[in-house]
């Protein structure tokens, strides 16, 4: 069974513009919208609204990065870009 999808998890882009892609997800917004960013396309001050249903769960999380957001703690796009680099090569 896939794991749940929750903030810090890194998910692929099945849909839209940015079909392809990695991100990370940034906050829940309700059952169906997520936010996500990339550290470079989109970045930490402008997320994208995304459905739940265009996104596929990798089932990894960037532990790190989720507990800063959970803490409001300050994250850079740059530790973003760096964790996601691997996967958006």
């Amino acid at each position: 069974m896939e794991r749940p999808i929750t903030v810090g998890s890194i998910v692929y882009s099945r849909a839209g513009r940015d079909e392809g892609r990695y991100f990370m997800v940034t906050a829940i917004l309700d059952d169906s919208y997520v936010s996500i960013v990339d550290g470079s396309v989109r970045k930490l001050a402008k997320p994208k609204k995304k459905k739940i249903k265009h996104l596929k769960n990798t089932g990894e999380v960037l532990d790190n990065i989720a507990g800063k957001i959970l803490t409001s703690a300050k994250i850079y796009d740059a530790e973003i870009f760096s964790a996601l680099r691997k996967y958006n090569s």
